[in-house]
């Protein structure tokens, strides 16, 4: 589509650009014009305002007073398409449009690079859910359209920002525990905070919002144009995520996270954040060096192409990790073995069968159950044969499961249950965790469980990378918040070792090493 005219205006020759991006403004122009007044009397001239969500209400004669010319917008606007059928009537284009001095409507969708070379992508309405199209709102062919350019752009390094009115869907997912619950909080009004809520309730009760306020194909514009911020309006709340990368860790090379960013409408009354400022240097303008930095709290992408499966919940536990693959292989090749085994852990399945006995297997004949201290739905809890410690045991799956990163979700999520009690139990008996999988030429999932004194917890990381030096294995450090079926996934032949430290006497993030 063509540029807007005046779009070249709010761009600035420096560097970097100083910019405002607003949530639903819903008619109420004088209280954000006199916001952003305020805001650029104390703290100096901001080159834009882009807009999200509903930019018109009800009320007609507010917006006549700016198009009349009796109030002037203080800064050059951006606004987005309509959101439903009663404000259609403020658009003359889908190719947009000058809608009055300093306000231009971008347009349905498009991308467009400023004079200073700041790169903003921008998608009108919500998802159709019909076959046909209404004016405000959008379909695949659209996602097409925006998306389409990328795919065969080898040269692509993403866009400084993405402006939708709708969410996208599973944006919260590989967040913390504590921001998926204020997620919820804020979008539901049900308190997860300060009461023990079941997760799983809490994730169902997520997938039931999502299923009206936020749209898949959002999502899948957001994974393709890989934008640096995105922001959103429309669910009336503010919601700042971590960051996310837009690359796959020793798969491929490393390029800029994305901030999502959910903002509230114009005086909403929770006094939600409705404005967020920023400073960026467009892409253009950068190395790539500085383009791969990598924040620490970053974390998967939260979404997954259309076309594959999704993946099962993200692992709720935290601690150090070390990870190490003794017959690694090069990067190309496990990525795509990750690409090709689909990985939608969820389906229905058949009971793996074991190709010689296995003494792990519950209803195995060879299993010695006078060590088996507990027994749940999926996994059991059992004492270790020849034990490193007095108290070093052992979760298990009942049926047979050769590794963590290829079980069912329900078997990943009682093994997390079972870790987050036994770190409780030993707290109180004043010692740490180090919890360790062994899949090295076994055929069943062991989850050691080895607990050490408080006073030499701190000193376990270095210990474990001082002897993987002595014995030439080199570990790599894997990003925090990293899923590990999104690092690597095993062979049935291959031979590996996960080791994870859960140290509760000091709550740092993960470290995760990889070995190849």
């Amino acid at each position: 589509m063509s540029a807007p005219k005046s779009s070249d205006a709010y761009l600035s020759n420096s560097d970097t650009v100083r910019c405002l991006v607003c949530g639903d403004v819903k008619g109420q122009f004088s209280v954000l014009f006199k916001r952003v007044n305020s805001l650029q009397k104390k703290g100096g001239k901001f080159e834009v305002l882009m807009c999200v969500g509903d930019f018109f209400g009800s009320n007609h004669a507010a917006w006549e007073d700016y198009t009349s010319g009796r109030l002037k917008v203080p800064i050059s606007t951006l606004i987005l398409g309509p959101n439903k059928k009663e404000h259609v009537q403020y658009y003359e284009s889908k190719d947009g449009q000058e809608m009055c001095e300093n306000v231009t409507y971008l347009g349905s969708r498009g991308c467009y690079t400023g004079s200073s070379g700041l790169k903003i992508a921008y998608l009108s309405g919500i998802e159709a859910q019909q076959q046909t199209q209404d004016a405000w709102q959008f379909t695949k062919d659209d996602i097409l359209t925006l998306t389409g350019p990328v795919a065969s752009d080898n040269n692509y390094r993403g866009i400084d920002v993405l402006l939708t009115s709708q969410w996208p869907q599973s944006v919260q997912k590989y967040a913390t525990p504590s921001q998926i619950c204020q997620f919820v909080v804020k979008v539901l009004g049900r308190n997860y905070l300060n009461s023990n809520a079941d997760f799983n309730m809490m994730f169902a009760d997520v997938d039931q919002m999502e299923a009206t306020c936020t749209s898949l194909l959002v999502g899948e514009v957001a994974r393709l144009l890989q934008p640096r911020y995105h922001f959103c309006g429309l669910n009336g709340i503010f919601y700042e995520r971590q960051p996310y990368r837009n690359h796959q860790i020793f798969a491929e090379s490393g390029i800029h996270v994305t901030r999502f960013i959910g903002l509230a409408a114009v005086g909403n009354l929770n006094k939600d954040k409705f404005l967020y400022a920023f400073s960026i240097k467009p892409l253009s303008h950068i190395t790539t060096e500085e383009q791969s930095k990598q924040p620490l709290d970053a974390t998967e992408s939260p979404y997954k192409p259309l076309s594959t499966p999704g993946s099962n919940r993200d692992d709720l536990s935290q601690g150090t990790q070390f990870f190490y693959d003794m017959h690694g292989g090069d990067t190309v090749k496990a990525g795509k073995r990750h690409s090709e085994s689909g990985g939608n852990v969820n389906k229905k399945r058949k009971q793996v069968q074991p190709p010689g006995p296995c003494w792990f297997c519950l209803g195995s004949p060879d299993v010695e159950k006078h060590l088996v201290v507990s027994v749940g739905m999926q996994t059991y809890l059992a004492l270790a044969k020849g034990g490193l410690v007095e108290d070093h045991v052992l979760i298990l799956p009942i049926e047979h499961v050769q590794s963590y990163v290829t079980s069912p979700s329900d078997v990943q999520q009682e093994i997390i249950s079972y870790k987050t009690c036994l770190k409780k139990y030993f707290k109180s008996r004043n010692k740490d965790v180090v919890f360790y999988e062994r899949n090295y030429r076994t055929q069943h999932l062991q989850i050691q469980v080895v607990p050490v004194p408080q006073d030499v917890a701190m000193d376990l990381k270095e210990c474990f990378l001082d002897m993987a030096q002595n014995i030439s294995i080199e570990l790599h450090e894997i990003p925090t918040h990293s899923d590990l079926s999104q690092v690597y996934l095993p062979l049935k032949v291959q031979e590996e070792i996960k080791l994870k430290l859960e140290h509760d006497g000091n709550s740092r993030n993960p470290d995760d090493l990889l070995e190849r």
